[in-house]
C-alpha cells in the first residue's frame, strides 16, 4: 500500500510539475463536473459563460492584458473554491482556473518578468 501510495504521489508531482497552470489537481477532482469547469470552453462569449456560471462575485479590469476577468466561488459540499473566466479584448474566454482573478494576474506579471543573469 506505501508503495502504490508513493507511486501516485510522485507521478502527480511529476504531472505537476510539467504544467503550465498553477493548479492543484485535487481542485479539478472535486469541482471537474461544475457547470463552468465543465461547459465553458476557450473562445466562448462572454454572453455564453454567464449563461452557464451566472453573475459572477466580481467582474475586474485586467491590468496585464487587455481584457476583463470574472471571479466565481465554486461549492461542492460545503468546500469553496475561487475560480476565475478570463476574456480577451474581444469579449472571448482566454483563460479559465482554480484561482482568482488578482491571483491569476500575479502568476502572468511574474511570467513577464525578465531573468536576471547572475541567478538573482
Amino acid at each position: 500500500m506505501y508503495k502504490q501510495t508513493l507511486a501516485a504521489v510522485s507521478v502527480l508531482t511529476a504531472l505537476a510539475g510539467c504544467a503550465s497552470k498553477y493548479e492543484n489537481p485535487i481542485d479539478y477532482l472535486t469541482y471537474r463536473d461544475e457547470p463552468l469547469v465543465k461547459n465553458v470552453e476557450k473562445d466562448m462569449s462572454k454572453q455564453e459563460v454567464l449563461g452557464i456560471g451566472g453573475q459572477p462575485s466580481a467582474e475586474r479590469a485586467r491590468t496585464v492584458n487587455p481584457g476583463s476577468c470574472n471571479d466565481y466561488i465554486l461549492n461542492v459540499d460545503g468546500h469553496q473554491q475561487p475560480y476565475h473566466v478570463s476574456f480577451d479584448s474581444a469579449g472571448r474566454v482566454d483563460h479559465k482556473g482554480y484561482m482568482s482573478c488578482q491571483d491569476m494576474e500575479n502568476n502572468e506579471r511574474a511570467r513577464e518578468r525578465p531573468v536576471h543573469e547572475g541567478g538573482y
